[in-house]
């Protein structure tokens, strides 16, 4: 069963998120946070999900937190890309379609039960439903991802990625053309307000994080455009989000991009994860990884260029 917790604030100008953590101390502030995102936080029985609402003396606050549902995961053998392997990382290069760990509607199937096959003592490393993943990639967005086989990797990827030491790369292959040669998209991210399963541009006073992606244009295909893309921050949906904000998405993108058909039968969006470049968490070595792009990526590029596309 659920457990709930009532409170009424005593005193002004808290915010909502540090007056939980405050109030219930055995509870993480990042949980809370999830907690407020996820809609299970009520603030005088209105639902809230912006944790940066201050909170009034005499408010009632109710939080639900669901329970727990223990998944039972099986170890599967899925083939994997493996890019780089040692006794901490593993480098995969993920295909399109590969769930990254287990979640409601893809219990089976996923990366997570992939990993538990490959490497037996994966589990509770990062937590139990999600053993190994430290970072992750949407669906049907492929390249690659690194999956940590010791507590000690996890903890000091998880710090590299914090301090954004950790390089991600991407390619990516837009609808029309940028004007500049390069840029830098800074708008910050968060649950679409009125579609839960979708992320938005969302004002940081409601709720949405920091983003910050970096542009250049690698080649120019008539009215698409292949583009670099370096990930400032990781935020679900980066990528896709701000590619769509500038009014240039992510090509065959189901959720975010225009619905115009480019002739090419893509699995997804043509987004790749092109090189990831951390440090080993024992030898403190740079490890740069590249992760060739799938065959439908490179035909789409095929396709486009002979179309009569420009290149710079």
């Amino acid at each position: 069963m659920q457990t709930e917790f009532n409170l009424q604030v005593s005193e002004n100008s808290q915010r909502l998120d540090r007056y939980l953590a405050e109030e219930l101390p055995d509870i993480s502030r990042s949980r809370i946070q999830q907690f407020i995102e996820q809609g299970n936080v009520q603030v005088n029985d209105q639902v809230c999900t912006s944790k940066k609402v201050n909170v009034k003396a005499g408010d009632r606050i109710t939080l639900q937190i669901p329970e727990a549902q223990p998944l039972e995961l099986q170890a599967e053998d899925i083939p994997l890309d493996i890019l780089y392997e040692d006794d901490q990382l593993l480098i995969l290069n993920k295909p399109a379609g590969l769930v990254v760990h287990p979640a409601p509607g893809h219990y089976d199937g996923t990366l997570v039960n992939a990993l538990l096959a490959h490497c037996p003592n994966l589990p509770g490393i990062g937590g139990v439903q999600r053993p190994g993943i430290v970072h992750r990639l949407d669906k049907d967005t492929t390249g690659a991802i690194a999956i940590v086989k010791t507590d000690i990797a996890y903890q000091h990827l998880q710090a590299q990625l914090q301090a954004k030491t950790a390089q991600r790369e991407y390619l990516g292959v837009v609808y029309g053309a940028p004007k500049t040669q390069s840029g830098k998209i800074d708008f910050p991210i968060g649950r679409h307000p009125q579609d839960r399963k979708k992320m938005a541009v969302v004002p940081v006073e409601e709720g949405g994080r920091a983003a910050v992606t970096h542009w250049q244009v690698l080649e120019r295909l008539g009215n698409y455009t292949l583009i670099h893309f370096q990930l400032e921050t990781g935020r679900t949906h980066q990528i896709r989000v701000h590619s769509a904000k500038i009014g240039h998405p992510i090509v065959g993108d189901p959720v975010y991009g225009s619905g115009r058909s480019v002739g090419v039968n893509l699995p997804g969006q043509a987004l790749h994860a092109w090189r990831l470049k951390l440090q080993h968490p024992i030898s403190e070595d740079w490890i740069e990884v590249t992760a060739p792009p799938p065959p439908s990526f490179t035909t789409l590029l095929e396709v486009l260029r002979r179309r009569g596309a420009i290149s710079f």
